[in-house]
Formats: structure tokens, C-alpha cells, sequence
């Protein structure tokens, strides 16, 4: 798991309003209300009951999915989040459930500043606006074609998670709707 979750993020250009994050651990766990309740001891993070919404405990967050579906993220180094599939799969052992470690197949950019919301709208057909999609909400989205997870973290910020295949796809399409607001310094 370790050795997955240190893959180096593609490569994309360093601006002031997109940046790749470092390395995570990411799994997607599917279970029912006991699955859940079984994972938190063991996760730290409790998980929503409400739509399209993320829970943060330090480095830890939960993100809601679908019915049943969550998104486990733990940005800390991969030597403190060492055993925490091996944990957790040992409390599901007696529930039905699914869980896989996915960092091999996607990294995170996180879009900030005053033309984020903006940006992303060039190619997301989801209402941005801070009343609409207010911090704290995430969904499973199309950026442009590419399948992504939005997550509002701050009023002025986005994190996109993408599929590694598709980064130099996004990070283009981003970069050519950035210059209407940036021009060519992005």
C-alpha cells in the first residue's frame, strides 16, 4: 500500500491558482450503516449521512459518493497511514462490504483563488456559487470528459480528484480556461 500511495503526482506546471498536492492514501469503501459504524474506530473519521458531503478529522477525510459509497483520504505521510487497509479489513471482516485501495489511480490538484469557481466552470456544468455548492460539499463529476471528484475546502478552493491517465488532459483544458483570467503567466 505504501509503495501505491508514494507514486509521484504527474507533472503540471506551478501556477498561483493550481497545484498538484502531494501523495495520499485512497481508498473507496461501499457498506451499509454497520460496515460504516465498524470502520470509523479504525478510520478516525466519521462519515455523512447527508448527500454530497465530506467529514475532516486532521489529515483524514470522508467524502459521500453515492448511497453507500464513501472516499477515504489521508493526505498524511504514507508511514503513518501504514496498516490502516489492513485495519480496517479486519473490522469489516464479519460485514458486507467493498474495499479498495485506489492511490495508485488518481492524485489530487487543488484550484484556489478568486477565479477557481470560474475556471472550473469552464469545463464542470455544476452551479459553483458558494450558495450552491457551499464548502464541505463534494460529488463525482465531469470536468471537460474526464470523470473527477470535486470537493469544495475552502470558499476560495477546490480539490479535483482525477484519474492519473486523464492529468495532462485536465491540466490543459484548466490551463487554456485560466488565460481568460491569467492570460499566457497563468
Amino acid at each position: 500500500m505504501a509503495d501505491t500511495a508514494m507514486r509521484r503526482a504527474p507533472v503540471l506546471p506551478a501556477t498561483g491558482w493550481l497545484k498538484a498536492l502531494p501523495p495520499a492514501l485512497r481508498l473507496v469503501l461501499h457498506g451499509d450503516a454497520r460496515a460504516r459504524a465498524l470502520a470509523v474506530p479504525h478510520w478516525g473519521v466519521g462519515f455523512s449521512e447527508s448527500a454530497c458531503r465530506a467529514i475532516v478529522n486532521g489529515t483524514r477525510a470522508t467524502l459521500w459518493l453515492g448511497p453507500d459509497e464513501y472516499l477515504l483520504l489521508d493526505s498524511a505521510p504514507a508511514a503513518s497511514s501504514a496498516g490502516v487497509l489492513e485495519a480496517l479489513e479486519r473490522a469489516l471482516a464479519d460485514a458486507p462490504h467493498a474495499l479498495v485501495d485506489i492511490s495508485h489511480r488518481q492524485f489530487a490538484l487543488e484550484l484556489s483563488g478568486p477565479h477557481a469557481s470560474a475556471i472550473l466552470n469552464g469545463g464542470c456544468p455544476l452551479d459553483l456559487d458558494l450558495g450552491e455548492f457551499p464548502v464541505g460539499m463534494c460529488t463525482r463529476t465531469l470536468f471537460a470528459k474526464a470523470d473527477i471528484v470535486l470537493w469544495r475546502t475552502r470558499a476560495d478552493a477546490f480539490q479535483v480528484e482525477v484519474w492519473r491517465s486523464f492529468a495532462g488532459y485536465v491540466g490543459g483544458v484548466l490551463a487554456e480556461i485560466a488565460k481568460e483570467f491569467y492570460g499566457d503567466a497563468g
